[in-house]
């Protein structure tokens, strides 16, 4: 029987069969276990740590505590908190227990560990303690996060990156070598690499798929093309890589890049996020970064958010492209995102002042008689429509600069007009006027 005749008939998915038996056919990670990097001199000591292993799907995080555990000689049990509990918890630690009478080490694996939650995650902490086990935990969402302090002071975390292509090309001739007993085409070889996006299990499931399409014969472009069906990008929605992409496209809006904006605003859309999660970000672009340097900035993010919602995808998303690039491409300040923050840390940190008795609204007699409003100076009758020298602020409150137009775009006539009733309320003698006290 061939070696492909025998791969069709085993029912272990590629995936499953291709795990390393061995650090050494470990592929990836060479940041971390590269001759002389952490997890190899732990693995040639034969000593282990607590750790946790953060990184994207597909990137080697079981197999490689797995290969870890193996290296050190120590007694592996291994719980899923999608699947696991408190009591399995327990019933994990009696066995390591066990084995520690035996003198043997036991090594504590938990796969998701940022589904376990305080309580759950505080259950390890006595016996990690103790060394009655060493823990480690795979996550895919940020340990600073997901994982609590106690048990995150007790163990180091590990940083696992995608996978590049030239080491998922490794996985591929590995697999039609080892297991598949079929060459591959390398223009297959290299779609292959392309569509598993830095994740070897969808890479080793894809090219398991376009075998089979092959019948026997070397894996096509085609074949691949058919075995992959609609193309998928990483995205996760309400984790790290979804947080991630979206200050990836704020970044790039505020730094005036359109073209890396478009970019990532398209990762997102292709990656499944809610348009109007990011038809409300940019309207928050648009004060933020935008702010008074081009109002039409705020006016055109809420029209896109308007035109996605009465269109739907795909139409209205074209809407939010043209919201991110305009608002990459025109003047920037951030005046009245700095001014807002400071004026509400001011209020938060001050008194509760009322209002002046010439600034209160008077829609009643009693309320004229008590002297609300009387003395206020309307500003349309006044020259130029501004009443020089009028105090708005609180009788017992200093005056205090927030806004400082920025020298771009609009601002500019902002704040040479700012300047001139600075200038007016001088000659009128006051300093104390509402808008700077200049």
């Amino acid at each position: 029987m061939s070696s492909a005749d025998e791969f069709f008939e085993s029912t272990a998915p590629l995936a499953d069969r291709m795990r390393p038996k061995t650090l050494a056919g470990f592929v990836g990670q060479r940041h971390l276990l590269a001759p002389g990097k952490p997890l190899a001199r732990a693995a040639d000591a034969g000593r282990l740590h607590s750790m946790i292993l953060w990184g994207p799907p597909g990137t080697g995080k079981t197999t490689l505590a797995r290969l870890l555990a193996s290296a050190s000689d120590a007694h592996w049990i291994s719980l899923s908190a999608v699947l696991s509990g408190v009591k399995d918890v327990r019933a994990a630690v009696t066995e390591a227990e066990a084995v520690q009478g035996l003198g043997e080490h036991t090594v504590l694996f938990v796969d998701e560990v940022h589904r376990f939650n305080k309580a759950q995650q505080d259950a390890f902490l006595p016996h990690v303690e103790k060394g009655t086990v060493t823990f480690i935990g795979a996550t895919t969402e940020n340990p600073s996060f997901e994982v609590n302090a106690a048990l995150l002071s007790r163990a180091r975390v590990y940083v696992l990156r995608s996978l590049t292509a030239e080491d998922l090309a490794v996985l591929v001739d590995r697999a039609c070598e080892e297991e598949l007993g079929i060459g591959i085409e390398p223009e297959a070889r290299s779609l292959v690499c392309d569509l598993a996006d830095g994740d070897a299990r969808r890479c080793l499931n894809l090219l398991e798929v376009a075998a089979q399409l092959a019948h026997g014969t070397a894996i096509t472009e085609h074949a691949v093309s058919e075995a992959a069906g609609s193309r998928y990008r990483r995205f996760d929605k309400g984790g790290d890589a979804f947080y991630d992409q979206i200050s990836a496209l704020h970044k790039a809006v505020r730094g005036s890049a359109p073209d890396p904006a478009l970019y990532w605003l398209c990762r997102m859309l292709d990656g499944g996020c809610d348009p109007l999660y990011i038809a409300r970000r940019v309207v928050r672009m648009a004060s933020e970064d935008i702010g008074n340097a081009d109002p039409r900035g705020l006016q055109l993010a809420m029209a896109a958010w308007d035109a996605y919602e009465r269109l739907g995808s795909p139409e209205g998303e074209l809407a939010l492209a043209q919201a991110v690039l305009y608002l990459a491409s025109v003047p920037k300040s951030n005046a009245v995102y700095k001014a807002f923050n400071t004026a509400m840390a001011h209020v938060k940190g001050s008194g509760s002042h009322p209002v002046p008795m010439h600034l209160r609204n008077a829609p009643t007699r009693l309320m004229k008689e008590l002297g609300h409003g009387e003395g206020y100076r309307y500003a349309h009758d006044e020259a130029e429509s501004y009443a020089a020298g009028e105090r708005y602020w609180p009788d017992e409150m200093e005056a205090v600069s927030f806004y400082e137009p920025a020298a771009q775009g609009l601002e500019v006539k902002i704040r040479d007009r700012l300047a001139r009733l600075r200038q007016l309320d001088q000659a009128a003698g006051s300093g104390s006027r509402g808008r700077s006290g200049a």
